[in-house]
């Protein structure tokens, strides 16, 4: 057995690598619940309907989850820090320019490809490869440590934007992004180099597994493409538009962005306690425990929507709502072996975030069509029942 104690140099390496990966994750946080909070803010200021930001957003699922898995791909190949570097560059320049959009277009092209863009490859994929490297006796606990980085993001940086939103405007709030995502450059920059010299040893050392192709050809990499597309489909849906929800509910806009942020603070206790779990029992357990606290708050929603209701149904999805991103790992490492770790993690997490920008447009269009959410929570709802049917075809193989 390897001996459980690192040595000094792996170590260090391994410190910045979660240092460098959380702060990226974190900002990485706030940005990605930007839109939710901004969305009534931006259609009522600029006489848009909430289909036409819908689009937007369902353009950046699109492009984004596309670049995670390009991402993935150079992480195997390519130094990790430089893929994240590149993609907090461009990342800052698209949400930082959302600050002078004024036109439907002008969100297609800096929200929904521009950010989309640098956010998937500043994204948990290649964070993931790192950490993985790093830690391979605890990668579902040092995945969810590093994956608490988002849930932090959005209960710190969402409550903070909330202010600045009430306070100066929607605008601020997107310049602030941008500025946020520039200012790590440099530490991901310092951290480069430390974070080679621990890579190194794993680099080098011969690591078995399935190559997409081969991992096609098997029942779970179909199961689980289903399960996290269905994932994507609600966490979408709800970090979309849980804000305007609230809003049309009768919350104030500094109350909904306030739901928003605590959302965050129950998401870093699921992800926590999955890490955990995951490490002890495998990764099935913890998925098929989100799923069913997922259909308890939809089913809650549907028949009551009172304020309690509404922030009983948050404060629950929150909890579940980062879950299954340190979980896919395990996942993929469980089943088809690590070799091609950032390949088939960004091919999971591009299905998840595709499904997940369909979950946003179908939100925004039942609004617009129908004058409420409920239709969407009845399809959310019925998705759920789907992946607690899947689940028992993603037990742990048996040992060779």
């Amino acid at each position: 057995m390897p001996p459980k104690t690192p040595s000094p140099a792996l170590s260090a390496g391994a410190v910045l690598v979660l240092v460098a990966g959380f702060a990226v994750v974190f900002v990485g946080g706030g940005a990605r619940f930007a839109i939710g909070l901004t969305l009534k803010a931006v259609v009522d200021d600029l006489g848009w309907g909430r289909a036409e930001l819908g689009t937007a957003v369902a353009l950046f699922q699109a492009v984004s989850a596309i670049c995670m898995f390009l991402a993935g791909r150079l992480s195997d190949r390519a130094d990790p820090h430089l893929v994240l570097a590149a993609g907090l560059f461009v990342a800052g320049l698209g949400i930082g320019a959302m600050s002078v959009m004024a036109a439907p277009w002008h969100a297609l092209v800096l929200y929904g490809v521009v950010f989309a863009a640098g956010n998937g490859a500043a994204s948990l994929i290649p964070v993931g490869v790192m950490v993985t490297r790093a830690f391979p006796q605890r990668t579902g606990f040092a995945n969810a440590a590093v994956t608490s980085g988002m849930s932090l993001g959005q209960l710190v940086m969402i409550g903070l934007l909330a202010a600045v939103l009430v306070a100066i405007g929607w605008r601020s709030v997107f310049l602030w992004l941008g500025a946020a995502h520039l200012i790590l450059l440099p530490l991901v920059l310092l951290a480069m180099r430390a974070g080679r010299a621990g890579d190194e040893p794993h680099s080098r050392r011969a690591v078995r597994g399935l190559s997409l192709g081969a991992a096609a050809r098997t029942r779970p990499f179909w199961v689980l493409l289903a399960v996290y597309a269905i994932c994507g489909l609600d966490d979408f849906f709800v970090s979309t538009h849980v804000v305007a929800f609230a809003q049309d509910r009768g919350l104030d806009a500094w109350l909904a962005g306030s739901l928003l942020a605590l959302m965050g603070l129950t998401a870093l206790v699921g992800v926590m306690i999955a890490g955990l779990w995951s490490d002890r029992a495998g990764p099935l357990w913890p998925t098929a425990a989100l799923f069913v606290a997922r259909l308890a708050v939809f089913a809650l929603v549907l028949v009551d929507q009172s304020i309690p209701s509404v922030a009983a149904f948050a404060l629950v999805y929150g909890m579940t709502f980062m879950v299954t991103a340190p979980l896919t790992v395990v996942f993929v490492a469980e089943h088809f072996g690590s070799r091609h770790l950032g390949a088939l993690t960004g091919l999971i997490t591009m299905v998840h975030h595709m499904a997940g920008g369909f979950g946003a447009w179908l939100g925004a269009v039942t609004f617009d069509r129908l004058g409420g959410y409920d239709a969407a929570f009845a399809v959310m709802l019925a998705s759920n029942v789907l992946v607690l049917a899947l689940l028992p075809l993603l037990r742990r193989p048996p040992a060779d």
